[in-house]
């Protein structure tokens, strides 16, 4: 995924397309990951989707489903932007 990416569309389980702000993309033990909040507001809480390759090496992304991914992915989170509060 570009660096330079600053907005996404996902479709939610209705079938409906969300736009979602992208708040930072992290690069964690060889895979990639996105952190995105909802565009519209509603909800404060960031999602973590991690990056990876359809068969046609196309990015897709991929729901966290493994704890252990996802706390590592949210612990990462939490200190990018700890530092950057330091700054």
């Amino acid at each position: 995924m570009e660096n330079d990416v600053t907005s996404i569309f996902l479709t939610d389980e209705n079938g409906e397309e969300i736009e979602f702000d992208v708040v930072t993309k992290l690069d964690i033990e060889d895979k990639e990951y996105v952190i995105v909040v909802p565009s519209d507001g509603e909800e404060d809480e960031a999602v973590a989707l991690r990056i990876d390759q359809d068969e046609n090496g196309e990015d897709i992304l991929v729901s966290i489903e493994d704890e252990d991914e996802f706390a590592m992915v949210a612990e990462a989170y939490e200190l990018i932007f700890s530092e950057e509060d330091l700054s």
